[in-house]
Order: C-alpha cells, then structure tokens, then sequence
C-alpha cells in the first residue's frame, strides 16, 4: 500500500549527500543537465561564485534537491541563490519545501531559477510557490534540439538540403578532426577570442577553459578540433549526460571556409554524443522569439545570437523553449532594488 504524501513529507528532512552521491541522482533524472551537477559548481566556484547543494532526504536517499549557484549582490546587498536547470523532486508536492530549504541554507535575497524544459503538462505550478517572471536570464532560453536517434542518413534526411551538403563536402576534404588534450587548450582560447572579437560577443578567459577542461572532461565531455595542414579552423566543446548532449562553446576561423569545418566537426560532436548513448543533440542558444519570427527575420539580423541562428536552423532540429527565468523573493526590499537595477540597465 503506498503512503499518503503528506506522511511521506513529514520523514523527509534536510540532508547532505557526498558529491558521488549528488551526481548519482541528478543522472537518474529524466531531466538532468549538466548545470546541476556537483562539478559545475566547483567549477563556477572558481570564477566568483559560490556553490552549494541543497537536498531533502531520509537517511542517505535524496527525494529533493538542486545545485545552487551564490552570487554577491552590489552595494553588500546579501547574495542571489541561482539554481541553473534544476531543482528535482520525486514528487511535485516536495517543491515547495525545497524552495523554502534553499532560501534557509543559503540565507539569500532572492532566488533566481532557470529550471529548464518540462514535458507538456508537466511543469511545476512556480507563481503558486512565490515566484514571478524574471526580466534576467543568466542561460538562453530558447535552442533548438536535434533527434540524434536512428541512422546516419535518417538524422541527415532531418537537416535542410544545403547542411547535408556541407557536412559532406566536409567529410571529404582532408580535414582532420581529434579529441583534444589539456595542452589544446590555449590553442582553443585564441580562437575563442578571434571568434568573440569577429561577432561581437563576450569569451571566457584560457583560465576559465582550463577548467572547465580539469572539472569536466572526459568524463562529461569532450573538446574536439578540426584542422588542416596545421591550421586550426574550428574547435568546440560538448557535454553529455543522460540523454542528451549540449555544444556549449565553439570558435571558427574565417580561413578555408570552402571546407565546411564547422560543419564536419558538428557531424563529429554528433556521432560522438550518439556513443555516449545520446538521443539528443542541444544546439544551446537562439534568439527568445517563435519559431515564425525566427524564420521571417534571421536574414537581415547578425546581432546577439541571431548571428547563430542560421547556421543552426539547418540541422533540422526543434525550436524549444525552456520555462525561462523565475525570481522569489525572499528579501522584498533587496529583490525591489535589484528589479529597479535591472530596469535602469535595460
């Protein structure tokens, strides 16, 4: 006989599970993502963050939890609870105690939550937990998403004409394409700078790749390079885990472009995902506008991430969009000064 719910609530207390033990339940979610695990923190940890779980359990099991990313506020205003792509429960009743468990451990302002995609129907009843639409996103939240499942010419046969026949003209020039060592690292930052510096968008620091190299790979990701005759034309960066793979970052020359290397080393990310057991190939980041919009403007805008846009149109993915930005306030007079922030920034 099942127990009711509330019985089950009243056993259920907070809990501090290893990092093993974190990172086990996070990959048992049907919605994990690599921004809850215990590594994304020690690595945000590093670059100005803080970080800390927040779990409700009995004894060692885990019914409740998120990864919490702590950032100080100006003006020793106190400090954002950031929760990326998560939180987690069993059972939907035990969001609520969890919410209240991260603004108690953490003692922030506000809680700012980006809890990513839900199945349809799905999705966690936020405003009747204190939360409100944020006008801050950290993450974007719109991309598109490629079916990565069945065979090759099946996920081709998904893709618009002239994708399909760059990735094989790609895959027949000699260029070469490799996993990537630490060493490879500073190569892939110069890169990333030109690429920034070309489109007009901010990069991480060599530091920062260096870590994220010590803290995710191999074991969540791989950082693959495209070259020919010694001369570096694209190189990304792609994460696995569950289901689903995300291409994160990624750099190209404007050299060469006759040999299609940004989209052979995408074809490459895409068969490596698929060997990790990937159904799902998240191309991370598109302008926040339907699908009708998206299509009726991406010709004639560069700026932000509508220069991305038509590139990754081809591959023959869905637009989706995430649940977006969420804020609780749990300091109203801090929250109210830090919206006030936003609006003048804006």
């Amino acid at each position: 006989m099942s127990v009711p719910i509330f019985e089950q609530i009243s056993d259920i207390g907070l809990i501090q599970p290893s990092a093993v033990g974190w990172d086990r339940f996070v990959r048992a979610q049907p919605r994990a993502h690599l921004l809850q695990l215990s590594a994304w923190g020690a690595l945000k940890s590093q670059f100005g963050w803080g970080a800390q779980i927040v779990a409700l359990g009995t004894g060692e099991a885990i019914q409740a939890g998120a990864l919490v990313l702590l950032k100080r506020l100006p003006l020793r205003l106190g400090k954002m609870a950031y929760v990326p792509m998560g939180g987690f429960a069993a059972d939907p009743a035990l969001f609520p105690l969890l919410w209240e468990a991260v603004g108690r451990e953490t003692g922030a302002a506000f809680i700012k939550l980006e809890p990513g995609c839900f199945p349809p129907g799905s999705a966690p009843d936020l405003p009747r937990m204190g939360f409100r639409k944020s006008p801050q996103t950290i993450q974007p939240p719109r991309s598109i998403v490629i079916d990565i499942a069945g065979a090759d010419e099946t996920i081709l046969g998904r893709m618009n004409q002239g994708t399909r026949r760059k990735i094989r003209k790609s895959l027949k020039s000699d260029i070469e394409i490799v996993e990537g060592a630490p060493a490879d690292i500073k190569a892939f930052s110069r890169l990333m700078k030109r690429t920034g510096e070309r489109n007009a968008f901010g990069v991480h620091s060599e530091a920062y790749f260096d870590k994220v190299f010590e803290s995710l790979l191999p074991e969540y990701g791989t950082l693959l390079l495209a070259r020919h005759e010694g001369d570096l034309l694209a190189a990304i960066m792609v994460f696995a885990l569950g289901n689903t793979a995300w291409y994160l970052y990624g750099a190209s020359s404007r050299g060469k472009s006759n040999l299609y290397a940004t989209y052979g080393i995408q074809w490459a990310a895409i068969q490596w995902a698929r060997k990790r057991g990937c159904y799902y190939y998240d191309l991370w980041g598109v302008p926040d506008h339907d699908e009708a919009t998206l299509e009726a403007q991406f010709k004639d805008r560069g700026d932000g991430l509508w220069g991305v846009y038509g590139f990754k149109r081809g591959w023959g993915g869905e637009v989706r969009r995430s649940l977006g930005a969420w804020d609780k306030a749990l300091n109203p007079l801090v929250y109210a000064a830090y919206r006030a922030a936003i609006k003048l920034s804006g």
